[in-house]
């Protein structure tokens, strides 16, 4: 005998073999009291997401598979550099929740701002709410950061690593490639104890602007904390996640006496110690 599932990924719940079979008919799969026994013979089905693998199956495979097959998942990637913003509507679209729910579950977290989310690739069971994915990703960094935060003789959550943090962000967004990172860290440094503004884009690029080109006017208008140009200093958050490269870099700046940089045609940059030489680079 066949059972003809609608979907290949079906969600199980809680409770004992005869209250799965009995849950069974409203998912419209044929189940009926005789099936507990079958069900029992194979052993105890796993509860939450399961994935199928197909949807047409004799009833044996079928019941089989509730207790053998693995959990459905999915990917949900966050890139370094990336903000909140974007990344709560991946994961909206990629587990078809609503994107509202992601942000009230992340109100209830105090560890739940921008920087606090490690960039990585995530495997997520299909069907976790927006409470659990939440939960999920700030467990998952929290652990991951309060490790790198202890080698590094930091304490996690201190002002130190927040502004280590924010200061991660910009170089995350600045930095052509891992190999720049310790020489912007450097400029920014450089810039802070000369009583200069840093002026870079990259913090700008912060929540719905992450994509966005700096433009004059964008940097006029702007009257968030973001910008650096208005106001000197490190942001007090930072504008979008960091690499552990970032983090790196951010405390171990190369010891170079540059204050400015210009991007050049193949994405890197040209650095400089005075402005003339700035200038010049630029026209270049």
């Amino acid at each position: 005998m066949k059972v003809e599932v609608h979907k290949e990924i079906i969600m199980l719940p809680r409770g004992t073999i005869n209250q799965i079979v009995s849950y069974l008919p409203s998912q419209n799969i044929d189940a009926n009291r005789l099936d507990s026994l079958l069900l029992r013979f194979f052993g105890s089905p796993q509860s939450g997401w399961i994935d199928l693998g197909c949807t047409l199956i004799s009833k044996g495979d079928f019941y089989y598979r509730l207790t053998r097959s693995k959990s459905a998942m999915r990917e949900v990637k966050l890139i370094p550099g990336e903000t909140m913003f974007f990344f709560f509507k991946d994961i909206a679209r990629i587990f078809e929740i609503q994107e509202d729910d992601l942000w009230r579950a992340c109100k209830n977290s105090p560890q739940c701002i921008e920087g606090n989310f490690v960039p990585q690739t995530y495997k997520i069971p299909y069907g976790a709410d927006a409470k659990d994915i939440v939960w999920y990703l700030l467990d998952y960094s929290k652990k991951a950061h309060q490790d790198f935060a202890q080698k590094q003789g930091i304490i996690y959550g201190s002002q130190k690593w927040k502004q280590i943090l924010s200061k991660a962000a910009i170089i995350q967004k600045e930095a052509a490639d891992a190999k720049e990172m310790p020489i912007i860290s450097a400029v920014i440094d450089n810039r802070i104890k000369k009583g200069m503004p840093l002026q870079m884009d990259g913090s700008l690029n912060y929540g719905q602007y992450s994509h966005d080109k700096i433009t004059p006017k964008r940097i006029r208008e702007d009257q968030s904390l973001f910008n650096t140009y208005k106001y000197r200093g490190i942001p007090p958050v930072p504008s979008g996640s960091v690499s552990f490269e970032a983090l790196e870099a951010s405390l171990n700046p190369d010891r170079v006496p540059y204050l400015y940089f210009v991007r050049t045609k193949d994405g890197r940059h040209t650095f400089s110690e005075t402005y003339q030489d700035h200038k010049n680079n630029f026209k270049k």
